[in-house]
């Protein structure tokens, strides 16, 4: 019961590495908060939650794209249980297209899922979590926000701009007990890639292959909650594919060549 006594908010929890993540934290006595689009699939996850020992869980479905009712959603989810320990900003939407091609409507649609909403909300929780001793903060990323990836122009942006801004948040307020820990995942078998944007906003629509041969959401989930415990700053998630996150650190330019190489599909 790693979690006795904790309330966990996760983003994005109605399928794959959120809902995954809700089950283990469950498991291990967390007080579950999961927020998504689709209220009927949710319910259904607070309710296994119970049945794998959450003492409590509660849905709170919301649209992430609308950013003027942000505040208002985190002060809800802040107020269900009396307050968050654990705040884990994990939905977001991927993207197929090139850069020349692809509409500014859809990377604005992109940027205010993967970037502005996990802002807004973190800006209303963050100072909560300072007020009463401290909290962390968890924020799901890609590789794709370590270097550059075809066909992922907005997305690759969002996810890098979600390191800038968490890094930040965790040199200014480590020492008023503010943890974060940043996920990095690569391939991990979820359905990104049937809700991602195409160049002009139509959903892809089909399960890519690197994303079905990648590791179960299961598997991903059991990573995460550990790191988590363990206060991790960050962790990296996947299989062979991580390869590219250790070259873009020591050889920089070789990750550069390759990722023009790299399979986007």
């Amino acid at each position: 019961m790693k979690f006795q006594n904790k309330t966990v908010w996760i983003t994005g929890a109605s399928s794959g590495i959120g809902e995954a993540t809700a089950y283990r934290f469950a498991e291990e006595g967390a007080k579950v908060i999961v927020t998504a689009l689709e209220s009927d699939l949710l319910e259904n996850v607070v309710a296994k939650c119970k049945s794998l020992g959450a003492p409590d869980a509660a849905a709170l479905p919301f649209d992430l794209s609308q950013l003027d009712a942000l505040e208002e959603l985190a002060n809800r989810a802040w107020d269900i249980f009396g307050g968050i320990d654990i705040f884990y900003n994990n939905a977001g939407i991927s993207q197929r297209g090139t850069t020349v091609e692809t509409e500014m409507s859809v990377i604005y649609k992109v940027m205010d899922i993967d970037y502005f909403a996990p802002v807004i909300m973190t800006k209303v929780i963050l100072p909560k979590m300072i007020a009463r001793g401290g909290g962390q903060l968890v924020v799901t990323t890609s590789i794709a926000g370590l270097f550059g990836f075809p066909m992922r122009c907005a997305y690759s942006s969002a996810k890098h701009a979600l390191y800038g801004f968490f890094e930040t948040i965790q040199a200014e307020n480590y020492k008023d007990n503010i943890r974060v820990t940043i996920i990095c995942p690569g391939r991990v078998q979820t359905k990104i890639s049937l809700y991602a944007l195409e160049k002009d906003g139509r959903q892809h629509g089909k399960m890519d292959a690197g994303q079905a041969g990648g590791v179960t959401p299961q598997q991903a989930a059991n990573k995460i909650v550990k790191a988590v415990y363990r206060k991790k700053r960050e962790v990296l998630v996947g299989s062979k594919e991580l390869l590219m996150a250790h070259i873009k650190r020591f050889f920089p330019g070789l990750c550069a060549s390759l990722s023009r190489k790299v399979k986007s599909m």
